[in-house]
């Protein structure tokens, strides 16, 4: 039971505010010497899930595109492209990249979209168009509100997805428990909360539209 400290860990480290990436280093090696780890094991044991995941450099061959496609006036183009659209709102605008988010995630399409893909270069540039006129708190707000309708997308969503990896997880934990489960029972439970998710996500959305008009 000791080994869940590092949860414990993650749980006060949050609400403190710290850095995540120090809350999740930290919480790993209070489990790992809970557990009876040395030190240079819990290390080693971190080099190890980096070098397996090697998706996780993915990311340092995407910035570079996309800085490219910036300076070619990506962002500026997107913001011409909503400005078109009369009926665009932040808040509309939003809601759709949310359904998108969602549906493209449950297909186990996670990295089709996220803060460097699509966030900073398109979808924030075209909701503060679609707010225009406005000031330089309310742009904030709009680029934090964008980044948090990808993260309720891709984190309510990927669980429908029966090969992602944590319903896996959870799969091979309960099998070690002696309880059978199939993966695509689970995934379809997590449909309810998607839904849930994607309704009360859309109505804070629309509730963020009445302030920007305001």
């Amino acid at each position: 039971m000791l080994t869940l400290l590092g949860v414990a860990v993650i749980v006060l480290g949050f609400a403190l505010r710290f850095n995540p990436l120090l809350v999740v280093i930290a919480a790993a090696l209070t489990s790992g010497l809970a557990a009876g780890l040395a030190p240079l094991e819990v290390l080693a044991a971190f080099g190890k899930a980096f070098t397996t995941n090697r998706y996780v450099t993915v990311a340092w061959l995407v910035l570079p595109a996309i800085a490219v496609l910036e300076r070619a006036g990506l962002r500026e183009q997107a913001r011409r492209t909503i400005q078109g659209l009369k009926a665009a709102t932040p808040g509309r605008l939003l809601i759709a990249y949310l359904a998108l988010r969602q549906i493209s995630a449950a297909l186990g399409m996670t990295q089709v979209a996220g803060h460097a893909q699509t966030v900073r270069p398109l979808v924030a540039p075209m909701a503060e168009a679609a707010g225009e006129p406005l000031d330089d708190e309310q742009r904030e707000r709009v680029k934090a509100m964008t980044a948090a309708t990808d993260n309720v997308g891709l984190f309510f969503g990927e669980d429908i997805f029966l090969a992602i990896g944590s319903i896996l997880l959870i799969v091979g934990f309960l099998d070690q428990s002696g309880i059978t489960v199939e993966p695509l029972h689970l995934s379809m439970w997590a449909i309810p909360s998607a839904i849930a998710a994607f309704a009360i996500h859309g109505g804070r959305l629309m509730l963020f539209d009445r302030k920007v008009r305001a």
